[in-house]
C-alpha cells in the first residue's frame, strides 16, 4: 500500500456535482493498493497515519497527531499511486490491484482506520471520477509505502 497524506485546513470530494465528503481540519489520504498488500499493511499504515505527529502544538511545533487535534480524515482510492513511468511516456498501472481485490482492501482500510481513530472516516467512491479539493495546511505532504516502511 502506498499513501499520500496531506494535512489540510479543508478538503472535499465531489462526484457528478454532488458533495460526497467534506472536512475541515484533518487529513486527506490518497490510497494506492497493489495485489501484494495484506492485512498487516493495512494495520501498520492505519496506526502510522493516526499517530503521525504533523499537527502544531501550542508552540507551533509539529507534535500532535490527527487524534490529538480531533481532526477528520478523508480516504480516496488512487490507483495512479502505483504508476510506473520507467518505459515511455504513458504510465503503466500494472502494479495497481484490480477492483475485485482492491475494493475489499480499501473498505477494510477505511474500517480499520475508523477503529484506530475512533471516528467515522469519510471517503470518495472507488472507481468514480472524483473532483478532490483541498487546502493543504503548511503545506505538509507525507508519502508512505507499507513495503518500504520509511
Amino acid at each position: 500500500m502506498r499513501v499520500v497524506i496531506q494535512r489540510v485546513s479543508e478538503a472535499s470530494v465531489t462526484i457528478e456535482g454532488k458533495a460526497n465528503a467534506s472536512i475541515q481540519n484533518g487529513l486527506l489520504v490518497l490510497l494506492g493498493i497493489e495485489d501484494a498488500d495484506t492485512r498487516e499493511d493495512t494495520e501498520w499504515l492505519c496506526k502510522k497515519i493516526s499517530n503521525l505527529r504533523i499537527f502544531n502544538d501550542e508552540n507551533g511545533v509539529m507534535n500532535r497527531s490527527v487524534i490529538d487535534v480531533d481532526g477528520d480524515i478523508i480516504v480516496v482510492s488512487q490507483f495512479t499511486l502505483h504508476a510506473s513511468t520507467k518505459k515511455g511516456n504513458r504510465p503503466s498501472y500494472i502494479r495497481a490491484a484490480k477492483p475485485d481485490f482492491a475494493i475489499p482492501m480499501y473498505e477494510k482500510f477505511v474500517a480499520h482506520l475508523s477503529s484506530v481513530t475512533g471516528k467515522k472516516i469519510q471517503t470518495g467512491e472507488f472507481g468514480a471520477d472524483m473532483k478532490v479539493g483541498l487546502l493543504n495546511d503548511g503545506p505538509v505532504t507525507i508519502i508512505i509505502d507499507s513495503k518500504v516502511k520509511e
